[in-house]
């Protein structure tokens, strides 16, 4: 679990890809080794992702994660380049102050950076989600203005969300610019999305209830609807 508070941006060094996948090697990221594990979850440009190699004593400290294909397709992170910086998270520990929002590191796709536009210090951003699909559908009905969303693993809140577009935007103040990669980014560029978890849970909770005739709330909705009529006199 993360909190999508990015605490340093490493650097690709090295790429090596295969069938199955890829190893990537991020580089400067000494700053979030100083506690690091085999094993440990690091969240990269916001995907959750397993340190199979480090050094910390490396000149300015390494690691290494495996993508498999899956992450390829889901993130921005097949499109990487040496030399790009990456947003970096460590898990989050149990006693540190909670400052973001619960991130699980799982992206759900990629957005398209469609407009960016600077107001006073502050930069506003704004995003085009992918067509929906059976096997991935809609994302809008978990965007809402003033909600969280995570954009390569940076906690931020949304200004506005439009359905009828497929759109969403946020504005990132001066200090924010300077702490994450998104800043850099122009448009065109795609950008990895992970959508609020807690509205996901809410909709399966709802839809559980509401669903068949074993639905939970069914009848007292059903009942609530019969008394209606009766008061209006509708059979």
């Amino acid at each position: 679990m993360f909190t999508g508070l990015i605490e340093h941006l490493g650097t690709v060094s090295d790429i090596v890809v295969d069938a199955g996948g890829c190893t990537l090697t991020v580089t400067d990221s000494a700053p979030i080794l100083v506690d690091c594990n085999i094993g440990d979850s690091i969240a990269v440009n916001g995907a959750c992702l397993t340190v199979t190699e480090f050094d910390k004593t490396a000149s300015g400290g390494y690691f290494k994660v495996w993508l498999a294909n899956e992450t390829l397709e889901r993130t921005d992170l097949g499109e990487r380049l040496v030399g790009d910086q990456l947003n970096l998270e460590r898990a989050m520990a149990p006693h540190v102050r909670f400052g973001g929002h619960f991130v699980q590191g799982h992206v759900d796709t990629t957005a398209t950076i469609v407009d960016r536009s600077a107001d006073g210090d502050s930069l506003r951003l704004s995003f085009e989600l992918p067509e929906p699909s059976e096997s991935r559908p809609s994302l809008l009905p978990y965007l809402i203005p003033k909600g969280y969303v995570t954009i390569d693993g940076t906690s931020l809140t949304l200004t506005d969300v439009n359905d009828s577009k497929g759109s969403f935007s946020v504005m990132l103040i001066q200090h924010t610019q300077e702490k994450i990669t998104l800043s850099k980014k122009m448009i065109g560029a795609k950008v990895n999305i992970e959508v609020d978890m807690v509205g996901k849970y809410v909709e399966k909770s709802v839809s559980a209830a509401l669903a068949g005739e074993g639905g939970q709330l069914r009848p007292l909705i059903e009942k609530v609807v019969a008394d209606v009529l009766a008061k209006k006199g509708i059979n």
